[in-house]
């Protein structure tokens, strides 16, 4: 699965619309539920695609290209998605059949679930949950208590479980303000006293998945940190192919010789791509190569190796950008430019805090 040429225009044309909007747009939105991108990663017998993990990020990388705060929103939704392989097969096929569906949430435990009689009541507020105006379900990381204390593990440490829940019971709080990855909606929300049941309850580890296929047997944080920097590279990506023919055409001095005609400026520009392609490379022959041991062996893989090959094509990214952000005059500067969010959309996403 990739994304074709009139998919992109798509996602390009409706950018600048998007960001005014603070969400998608109609056009991105009604594409990318056509395409069913934000059930990428829902188990196929449910009706989600299942799409293997190395096409999942080629086609994330391809959606950040043409716009990032699309591709985030696809990335880090389709990623909750994922989840589902780890629910009960009643809530999963329940989850996966709503219309529209849409999972966004956070992972920082910053709520509470209270041990009742029916299940868990759940208070509290938890910060970035991209997707957040689309999303039919949210999901959540909740300290556990009973009889108003909290319960604790084998080492002394509170418990935390995850959580999934109806949107219906959720309260976003529009507190999403950054200079780029504006249309991703990456708004807190809140919930005060939601009782959920048990079966709402669920672990995302290999050894919990509920249904078959190498993609619930993929370790969670390899996973998170390929599709994070899948879309920093598409991003860095889009960047580059804005600024290349600004830059080789733009004129300077008291000649007006357009920079193109330098040849450092020219080596610059091919370094870059090149860095960049290099470092994509790398992250992608390993993730090939750990979704095959998968595929064969059934367990998971060290997560280590395609961790820092992950980092370092996100660096990349971010270093591939700025060498040749000054190159492009106040063009870049403007907010009203695709070269500008372009920028806006990749410095906001190096933020995140698994990219550290």
């Amino acid at each position: 699965m990739t994304i074709t040429d009139e998919d992109a225009r798509v996602l390009r044309e409706a950018a600048p619309q998007a960001e005014a909007l603070g969400h998608l747009a109609p056009a991105q939105l009604e594409l990318i539920r056509r395409r069913d991108w934000f059930r990428l990663l829902a188990p196929r017998a449910l009706g989600g695609l299942e799409l293997a993990l190395p096409q999942a990020v080629r086609l994330q990388e391809a959606i950040a290209e043409a716009d990032g705060s699309c591709g985030w929103v696809v990335t880090l939704c389709a990623g909750a998605g994922w989840f589902a392989g780890f629910l009960p097969l009643a809530l999963a096929r329940e989850v996966v059949a709503t219309p529209g569906m849409c999972l966004a949430g956070s992972g920082a435990p910053t709520g509470v679930a209270q041990r009742t009689a029916d299940g868990w009541r759940i208070t509290g507020r938890w910060g970035h949950a991209t997707g957040a105006p689309h999303a039919s379900h949210f999901t959540l990381n909740a300290m556990l208590h009973e009889d108003g204390e909290p319960l604790r593990d084998a080492s002394g440490a509170p418990r935390v479980r995850a959580f999934i829940v109806p949107a219906a019971g959720v309260q976003v709080l529009p507190t999403w303000a950054a200079i780029g990855l504006r249309a991703s909606a990456s708004h807190a929300f809140a919930i005060c006293d939601q009782v959920v049941s048990d079966t709402n309850v669920f672990d995302i580890e290999p050894a919990a998945a509920t249904h078959p296929g190498a993609l619930y047997r993929f370790p969670f944080d390899a996973l998170a940190y390929v599709t994070l920097a899948a879309n920093l590279g598409g991003m860095a990506r889009g960047f580059l192919r804005l600024a290349t023919p600004l830059v080789l055409e733009r004129p300077v001095g008291p000649s007006r010789q357009p920079l193109g005609a330098r040849l450092q400026v020219r080596a610059q520009l091919q370094s870059s791509m090149q860095q960049l392609d290099g470092a994509r490379g790398r992250c992608l022959e390993l993730l090939d190569e750990a979704w095959s041991q998968v595929q064969r062996d059934g367990c998971p893989v060290d997560e280590r190796p395609l961790r820092d090959a992950a980092l370092a094509w996100a660096h990349t990214a971010r270093e591939a950008v700025d060498s040749i952000y000054p190159l492009c005059g106040l063009a870049a500067a403007d907010p009203r430019t695709a070269l500008n969010r372009a920028w806006r959309d990749l410095h906001t996403g190096t933020q995140h805090a698994m990219l550290l």
